[in-house]
């Protein structure tokens, strides 16, 4: 069905209004987080136990058992967002002070939807060594680590070490939170459509951080790789491209020459266009559109398409041409349009789960997990072409995905306390109901003030 050429003017136009109101939302403001006090402050005498003389007693029994510090101070809720601004929501390299309103608004999510405390970080380096380091030297502040918007190919090599090295949980969610909430879409996509996931065709448009991670899931999730097709700004990714197998030596770009060697088993060569001829799904995170990718290529797919165009902030293609082209099934990462795949429904909840039972380690096992929970809450509340996924309204996904998350960790043997589903459940329910019962009071009294729009 063609849209009207007036609708879709207005249909442009709100799309961009976001961008003009927050502005105006972020001047007022001057920030998103502030530091407010967790414990009771019931005169100036409360101070001695909060401070000297009486905090003594705590540092001493911390230094005597590390561990304490999960049970005397925040360390258990809390996380760093740690960015260079490398990689802004499609924005590129902005630099570390531009940074700072996405970091920002990644801590406010973290509290509003999972109940975790998180403090914006942005480095003014961006060398991977020196980050690795810097990151390391926080660990004794903080119960994990948010790594966000660092360019591929370092966000490999930082991630990867990371987690090797840190002895508390490590994310990228531009790499696993994008590819559980992916994984959790494709999911309830490929349900709708009837289709089955160890058959159908791949063109994965971007060979950045998610698309990368979007993979790697997929396929522990029972995804052929060998039935995925990669492209790149220069073409698709294949075994006889001569440029990726001279930059395998490269420790940086060798990620490349691995994919090119175990996806597309058919050597498909060409760009986007060619990618896509009779792919069953396109998962795009690559150039911002809106006219990144064609309808005309989309023409192209098997019948019953699925089409996720995630771009920040325009989608590669506008989801009413998708439609036009003849896609079933099409998504962004947009909240003003149907079907958001967005990394925010499941990074609270993971983090939720993972600080809870205090893992060491998030796995991709702990993210299949997280994500069928989320495909699942969907799938129970009447999932359809236009609702493959929970909201963000869905407040109770956060904690179910939050309890799978720690069940599974305890399950792998990577987390130092132990609790029943009941156990998990009742935890998550009640530190995310407090969070959210929190800004509402701080609305209600004014110490919050009502908003300008």
């Amino acid at each position: 069905m063609m849209v009207p050429q007036t609708t879709r003017e207005q249909l442009i136009a709100r799309a961009k209004k976001p961008a003009a109101d927050s502005i105006t939302m972020h001047a007022f403001y001057r920030g998103k987080m502030q530091t407010l006090p967790r414990c009771a402050v019931r005169g100036i005498a409360d101070l001695s136990l909060w401070y000297t003389p009486g905090v003594a007693a705590p540092c001493q029994s911390i230094q005597k058992d590390k561990d304490k510090v999960y049970d005397y101070t925040n360390k258990w809720n809390t996380v760093a967002v740690v960015s260079d601004g490398t990689r802004v929501l499609g924005l590129g390299d902005i630099g570390p002070e531009a940074a700072m309103p996405v970091m920002e608004g990644k801590a406010l999510l973290f509290k509003y939807l999972g109940g975790v405390d998180a403090v914006p970080i942005c480095l003014d380096t961006k060398d991977p060594v020196e980050i690795v380091n810097i990151v390391k030297a926080l660990q004794p502040s903080f119960g994990g680590i948010n790594l966000e918007d660092f360019a591929s190919p370092k966000c490999f090599y930082i991630l990867d070490t990371l987690r090797k090295e840190c002895r508390i949980p490590v994310w990228h969610d531009d790499q696993q939170g994008t590819a559980t909430v992916t994984l959790a879409a494709l999911t309830n996509a490929l349900k709708i459509v009837g289709n089955d996931k160890q058959k159908v065709k791949v063109a994965m448009i971007g060979v950045g951080a998610a698309n990368v991670a979007i993979a790697r899931l997929m396929s522990a999730a029972g995804f052929k790789a060998e039935n995925m097709i990669f492209v790149d700004s220069i073409g698709t990714l294949y075994s006889g491209r001569k440029d990726l197998e001279m930059a395998s030596s490269d420790s940086l770009y060798k990620y490349k020459w691995d994919l090119a060697r175990r996806t597309n088993a058919e050597k498909v060569k060409g760009g986007i266009a060619e990618s896509l001829v009779g792919a069953d799904v396109c998962i795009a995170l690559s150039r911002p559109g809106p006219d990144t990718i064609k309808p005309a290529w989309l023409k192209r797919m098997a019948p019953d398409g699925i089409g996720f165009f995630c771009a920040n902030p325009i989608p590669e293609i506008w989801p009413w041409e998708a439609q036009e082209a003849g896609l079933k099934i099409v998504a962004t990462g947009r909240s003003d349009f149907p079907n958001q795949v967005n990394n925010s429904l499941c990074f609270p909840a993971v983090f939720r789960g993972t600080l809870d039972v205090r893992a060491a380690v998030i796995t991709d096992e702990m993210c299949l997990a997280a994500a069928y929970e989320i495909a699942g809450y969907a799938e129970e509340s009447g999932m359809s072409a236009t609702a493959i996924l929970p909201t963000m309204d869905d407040w109770e996904v956060f904690i179910r995905a939050a309890v799978a998350v720690g069940l599974k960790a305890q399950e792998q043997g990577v987390a130092k306390v132990n609790l029943s589903r009941e156990m998990l459940k009742e935890k998550a329910e009640k530190i995310i109901t407090e969070s959210r019962q929190a800004v509402n009071n701080l609305m209600e009294s004014g110490l919050i003030p009502p908003a300008p729009i």
